[in-house]
C-alpha cells in the first residue's frame, strides 16, 4: 500500500512540474506497479480495454466530424451573431454556446474553433479578445458538467458505480447541477470576471492565423481575373489539348479546371470539375475556368469562337475553385531552393505537382499577368490552385517549397463541406441512444464515430485516428490501473478511513464538502481525469463506511474535478487561450479563485439536494 502511495505521489508531483507529458508520466507509473508486482500485468493493461476509454476515443472521432463538416462553425456564429454590438449579450451568448457544445462534444475541440471566431468578434467589436477567451474556457468546463459524455470525470464516476454493481447515473443526471454551475459560471463572469479582465485592454493580442481558401483568393484578387468559357459546337479548340493550344504563351491565359458534363447514363447530369492533363483533348460543352486579364479573355473568346458565360447562377466561380476535391493554398519557395532564378515554366511546375500556380507574391506586390515566366526569388510566396490530394503530396517537399498552413486539416474540412445536416444527424442519433439508453453508451459512441467516418464527414480512417487526442487516451488507460492498484492494496480504504476519521464527526455535509475541495485542489495541478480516478473509489469507500448514499460523494468528485479554474495548466482549455489572449499565470487566480469559491459553496449545499445522503 505504501509503495502504491509512493508512486502515486511521484506520479502527481511530476504531473504538477510539468516537465514531462503527462501521458508518459501514467505510463511511468503503469510500469512501476506492474514491475513491482502491485498488478497483474492483466489488471496493467485492463485500461486499454476499459469501456471509459473507448467512449473517449469515439467521442474524439464524433467531435472531429462536426467540426469537419462546419456544423460547431455554423451554429456558433449564428449565435454570436445575436450578441450584435452589446458586450454583455455576446459574453452570455458565448459562454452559453459553448457551455452547451461543450455537453455533447469535446470541450477542447469547442474551443479551438471558437477561438478564432471570438478573436475575430472581438476585433470587429474593437473590444480586447482578452474579455472573451478566459470566460470561453471557463464555459467549456462549465458545460461538461450537464450531461454523461461532457467531460471525462463524469464518465469515470460513472464506471466506478458499474464496478461497484450499483445503478450508473442518468446521460442527463447531471444536467440540474451542471445548468447552475454554467448559470453561476456566466453571471460571475458578467458581473465580476470582466471587470478584471477588462484591465487587459491595452494588450496586444496574437491573433495571427493562416488565411482560409477563400480569404487568400481574396487577398491575391484571384476573383477579378477568373472567367468562364464555354466550348460550343462550332469552337476550333475541341479536339485539341493544352499543350497544342499554349494559352499560358500565346495569351499568358491559366486553365485552372475544366468542368465537363457527365454521362448520360449517370443519374445526375452535373458537371465534374477537373484538372485538365496537358495532353487530354477538350470536347464540346466543356466549361473552362480560366485565369487572365480580361483583353486575353476576349481575344481567345474571338480567335476560337467561345461563349462567356457570366451568369453566376449558371455557373459560380468559388464553388468551382473550392470544392471537396480543389482547394487554394499559399507555397513559400525556401532559401535552398532548386527553383530560385527559375521560372514556373522552367521548372514544369504543372506537371511535377498538378496544380497552377496563379499569382506570386513577392514583398506585398502581386505578380500576376507573367507569374509563369517570373524567375523566382527566396521568401516568394505563390498561390496556388489543384487537388486536395495532390496539395498534400506538395505538403511533403520541405526542400525547394513550404506549404503554408495545416493542409490535412483544410482538406479535411473540404472534403466534408456540404456535410453538416449528415453530421448533425449522426450527432442526434447517438444522444438519443445513450439518453432513451436503447443501446449502451459506448456501443452509441462507437457506432457515430464509424458513421462518421462511413458517410464522409471525415475523410479517411487514418483521418479519423489523426484526430483522437492520444494523450488523453493514454493518459486515462494508464491511470485507471493505479486506481485498481489503490483498491487492490487498502489504499483506497486507508484514505477513506482517513477522511471518515477526521470528518465523520461533523456529518455528511462536511465528509462532501471535504472530498469536494481535495478533488478540486488536485485537479488545479494534474489532471481532472487522473484526480477523478483517484478520488471516486474513496468516495464510494467512505460512503458505504458511514452508511450514507454514494451518489452525493460521487457527484461532488465529478463536479469539482471539472471546476478547474485558478491555473492554466488546470486544463487543457485554460492553456488553449493562455498566448491567444496574452493571459499571465496570475491572471487565471486573480479571476479562477473567487469563482472556484463561489461555486464551491454552492455546490456543496445544492448536490446533497438533488442527490440525497
Amino acid at each position: 500500500m505504501w509503495l502504491t502511495f509512493i508512486i502515486l505521489i511521484i506520479t502527481t508531483i511530476a504531473f504538477i512540474i510539468g516537465k514531462w507529458r503527462s501521458d508518459f508520466v501514467a505510463i511511468g507509473a503503469l510500469l512501476a506497479i506492474a514491475i513491482l508486482g502491485i498488478v497483474t500485468p492483466q489488471e496493467a493493461l485492463a485500461g486499454f480495454s476499459n469501456s471509459i476509454v473507448i467512449m473517449i476515443t469515439g467521442l474524439f472521432v464524433v467531435g472531429a466530424g462536426i467540426f469537419n463538416t462546419g456544423l460547431a462553425n455554423k451554429l456558433g456564429n449564428q449565435l454570436i451573431k445575436l450578441g450584435g454590438q452589446n458586450e454583455t449579450k455576446t459574453l452570455i451568448i458565448v459562454m452559453l454556446t459553448v457551455g452547451i457544445f461543450s455537453a455533447f462534444i469535446s470541450n477542447t475541440g469547442t474551443v479551438a474553433i471558437m477561438i478564432p471566431v471570438v478573436i475575430s468578434m472581438a476585433i470587429q467589436m474593437k473590444v480586447s479578445p482578452a474579455v472573451y477567451l478566459i470566460p470561453l474556457a471557463f464555459a467549456s468546463s462549465l458545460g461538461g458538467v450537464l450531461t454523461l459524455i461532457g467531460t471525462p470525470p463524469n464518465l469515470v464516476v460513472n464506471e466506478t458505480l458499474v464496478h461497484n454493481n450499483l445503478t450508473p447515473f442518468h446521460f442527463f443526471g447531471f444536467s440540474p447541477i451542471g445548468i447552475v454551475a454554467l448559470l453561476v459560471g456566466t453571471s460571475y463572469m458578467v458581473l465580476f470576471g470582466r471587470k478584471i479582465l477588462k484591465s487587459k485592454s491595452d494588450l496586444s493580442i496574437n491573433a495571427a492565423s493562416h488565411l482560409s481558401p477563400t480569404e487568400l483568393a481574396g487577398v491575391y484578387k484571384i476573383y477579378d481575373r477568373l472567367h468562364l468559357l464555354k466550348i460550343t459546337e462550332n469552337s476550333t479548340m475541341i479536339n485539341k489539348s493544352l499543350v497544342e493550344l499554349k494559352l499560358t504563351e500565346n495569351y499568358r491565359l491559366t486553365v485552372v479546371t475544366t468542368k465537363r458534363k457527365a454521362l448520360d447514363k449517370l443519374p445526375f447530369h452535373s458537371r465534374t470539375p477537373h484538372l485538365l492533363k496537358a495532353k487530354e483533348e477538350l470536347k464540346e460543352n466543356d466549361v473552362l475556368l480560366i485565369f487572365g486579364k480580361m483583353e486575353a479573355i476576349e481575344q481567345l473568346k474571338t480567335d476560337y469562337r467561345l461563349e462567356l458565360l457570366k451568369d453566376k447562377e449558371e455557373a459560380d466561380l468559388q464553388t468551382i475553385l473550392f470544392s471537396n476535391v480543389f482547394g487554394l493554398t499559399e507555397v513559400l519557395i525556401t532559401p535552398q531552393s532548386s527553383f530560385i532564378n527559375k521560372t514556373v515554366k522552367d521548372i514544369k511546375f504543372r506537371s511535377k505537382y498538378h496544380c497552377n500556380v496563379l499569382a506570386i507574391n513577392r514583398r506585398g506586390k502581386y505578380i500576376q499577368s507573367n507569374a509563369s515566366s517570373t524567375k523566382l526569388r527566396v521568401g516568394d510566396a505563390l498561390i496556388v490552385h489543384g487537388a486536395w490530394k495532390d496539395i498534400e503530396l506538395m505538403d511533403n517537399e520541405q526542400q525547394n517549397i513550404v506549404v503554408v498552413g495545416k493542409i490535412s486539416e483544410e482538406a479535411g474540412t473540404a472534403s466534408a463541406s456540404g456535410k453538416a445536416w449528415i453530421a448533425a444527424s449522426i450527432m442526434l442519433f447517438m444522444l438519443i441512444m445513450m439518453s432513451t439508453e436503447w443501446m449502451s453508451p459506448v456501443i452509441a459512441v462507437v457506432a457515430a464515430a464509424f458513421l462518421m467516418v462511413a458517410t464522409g464527414c471525415l475523410r479517411s480512417v487514418n483521418e479519423a485516428y489523426q484526430k483522437i487526442n492520444w494523450e488523453s487516451v493514454v493518459l486515462i488507460a494508464s491511470m485507471l490501473p493505479l486506481a485498481t492498484a489503490l483498491e487492490k492494496t487498502g489504499g483506497v480504504t486507508y484514505i477513506s478511513s482517513f477522511i471518515v476519521d477526521l470528518l465523520g464527526n461533523n456529518g455528511p455535509y462536511a465528509i462532501l464538502a471535504g472530498f469536494y475541495v481535495l478533488t478540486m485542489i488536485f485537479s488545479q495541478f494534474i489532471s481532472n481525469t487522473a484526480t477523478a480516478v483517484i478520488f471516486a473509489p474513496v468516495a464510494i469507500t467512505s460512503a458505504q463506511a458511514l452508511q450514507l448514499s454514494p451518489y452525493p460523494l460521487l457527484m461532488s468528485v465529478a463536479v469539482a474535478a471539472s471546476m478547474a479554474f485558478s491555473t492554466p495548466v488546470a486544463s487543457p482549455t485554460n492553456a488553449m487561450v493562455m498566448s491567444a489572449g496574452g493571459y499571465k499565470f496570475s491572471d487565471y487566480v486573480k479571476v479562477g479563485v473567487p469563482l472556484q469559491i463561489i461555486l464551491s459553496i454552492i455546490m456543496i449545499l445544492l448536490i446533497p439536494l438533488i442527490y440525497p445522503f
